[in-house]
Order: C-alpha cells, then structure tokens, then sequence
C-alpha cells in the first residue's frame, strides 16, 4: 500500500516537472508583448494585436493573374514573424501622432490618408514609446500571412473564395470604410486584408521583381519611385482584392483608400 503510495506520488511530481517545464517553453514561444485592448507605457493599443506567423515555403505570385506583374509565380522561404491582426485604427495613430488625418472619422475605423513616409514617422514614435522595433511587413510577409500562412486554403481573398464573406469592397461597403475585424478572419485570425484600405508594405515596387526576386526572405526591389500597397479597398473591385493582386503608390501620396497594419520581427532570445 505504501509502495503504491509512493509510486503515485513520484507520478504526480513528475507530472508537475514536466508541465512546469512546458509552460516555461511556451512562455518563450511569445517573444514579444502581444497587447489588446490595453494601456502599456501611456499607449492605449486598442485592437493591436499581434499574430504569430510561423516560418514556411509558399508559391507567391500567380501564373493564371490577371496582371502581368503577379507573375512568374515562384517559391518564397520565410522566416517567422509578427503581423497585425486588424489594420491600425484611428485611436492607436491618435494616441501616437496626436493627430488624425483620416477622411472617414471614427476610432475604430482604420486610419487612411496617410503617406508611406507619414507611416515611418508613426513607427519612429510607436517604437520610441514601447521600446520596441515595429515595422511594415514585407510584400512577401503580407501575402503568406493573406494567404493563411503554413494553414493556406488556397483562397483567391483572405480567409475565403466569398468575397462577400472577408471583405469590405465596392459591391457591400457603401463607398466607405468600417470598423475593423468585422468581416471573417482567415485561417490565421487576421483581418481585412482583403479590402476596406489597400496596405503599405515596406518594399519598393518592381513590375518585374518576381523573375529576379531571392528565395529566402525578400525585400523588393533596393530603389524605385512608388512603394507597394496591397489587399484593395473599399471601392475595389473584386479582381483588385484578391491575395496576389499588387499595386503601388507614391510614397509621399496618400488618400481615404490607403492605410496600413504593423508587423514586428521574432525577439531572438538567449
């Protein structure tokens, strides 16, 4: 009886090691705050969430667009990292910039007519304020994580086939934008990256890039005139919101069409 006392006791202590041990593993598995709807450093986040994109291989691009610059399609390696889970709303760029320049007022809306350099002007401060190191996401992050990530579907719009399903556009928005994270998310638990703002990305447009892009973790282009934006808006056409549609605008140009949503590399740790 003692012995069968014992026995289950060793059991349960063992149990108690190695679940403490896994939950440490998992605390080192979020490498960076992950803030909603919280106040940290004097910065209420809101809807600031951060989605954990895990590394992989996709086919980015399409042979069958309907635009020339989607092709060719081509593999692309990436490594993991963080991406909004909602386009940056009115109130986290208020609570920055003290300011809001967007034409469509409200603070769940995302923010719009704001330019690619306004946009590095807004990081300067975010990462100032949170000792962090926010940044825009790569053409190539944007749409591994549109696509779904390592969970991809195949869809042609994010999280979906039904346009109608993920995204605000020009057949449901009523010429206008809306709150974030209304629509579905996709199978990551992100966003509207199919319409209500086209997204700023970090890369310079190359109409060509994809014949010469590199595999491993590409950055576009290293000069150009225009900066890439994706996912369409709210007076896109369905075509224009699709997960492989690309455009570009000046990086000094801006508009109710344009916004943008965060993403923040992996912390190294020791």
């Amino acid at each position: 009886m003692r012995k069968n006392i014992f026995l289950i006791g060793l059991c349960t202590l063992l149990f108690c090691v190695f679940s403490c041990k896994k939950d440490s593993e998992n605390k080192n598995e979020e490498p960076i705050p992950n803030p909603i709807d919280s106040t940290q450093n004097g910065i209420d986040f809101g809807k600031m969430d951060m989605v954990l994109v895990p590394s992989g291989i996709f086919s980015m691009g399409n042979n069958a667009g309907l635009f020339g610059d989607e092709k060719p399609a081509h593999s692309v390696v990436l490594d993991s990292f963080y991406i909004g889970k909602y386009e940056v709303t009115q109130a986290l760029w208020k609570d920055i910039m003290n300011a809001n320049p967007s034409l469509d007022k409200g603070d769940s809306l995302p923010v719009e007519n704001i330019t690619w350099l306004e946009v590095q002007n807004f990081l300067t401060k975010l990462n100032e304020k949170t000792g962090l190191n926010y940044r825009l996401p790569t053409e190539a992050e944007w749409e591994f994580a549109a696509r779904g990530g390592n969970q991809n579907h195949d869809y042609t719009y994010c999280g979906s086939n039904n346009a109608l399903d993920v995204a605000w556009h020009k057949v449901n928005s009523g010429n206008k934008t809306h709150p974030v994270g209304l629509k579905n998310g996709n199978e990551l638990g992100i966003y509207d990256m199919s319409g209500n703002v086209w997204e700023w990305c970090s890369d310079w447009y190359g109409s060509t890039y994809y014949s010469t892009s590199p595999q491993s973790n590409p950055k576009g282009p290293a000069s150009g005139d225009q900066k890439i934006t994706r996912g369409g808006s709210f007076s896109s056409d369905s075509t224009n919101i699709r997960n492989t549609c690309r455009f570009f605008a000046l990086p000094n140009s801006g508009g109710v069409f344009i916004g943008f949503r965060l993403a923040h590399d992996i912390k190294k740790t020791q």
